[in-house]
């Protein structure tokens, strides 16, 4: 079942950088990110759970929070750029 998350995961990192090069415009690119950085995050979790260890937790949640933030600035950027 993990080498199945795994698999799954990693289709959809490929997923989101081909839309993060491709994408027409700016706001689809910012989305593209944010998905890339979501799956990270599961990765993370998923190798996590795939161990028995909890040592990365942390660093899942600092991953998670700083692609909030970047996800936020980028969307404020675009909303005063007006579009």
């Amino acid at each position: 079942m993990i080498v199945a998350a795994t698999v799954l995961l990693v289709a959809s990192a490929a997923c989101f950088m081909t839309r993060a090069v491709l994408g027409p415009s700016l706001a689809d690119r910012v989305v593209a990110i944010d998905g890339f950085v979501v799956t990270i995050v599961a990765v993370i979790l998923v190798d996590s759970i795939r161990t028995g260890s909890p040592w990365f937790l942390g660093v899942a949640v600092v991953v998670a929070f700083v692609g909030f933030v970047g996800t936020t600035a980028a969307a404020r950027f675009i909303e005063r750029r007006g579009g």
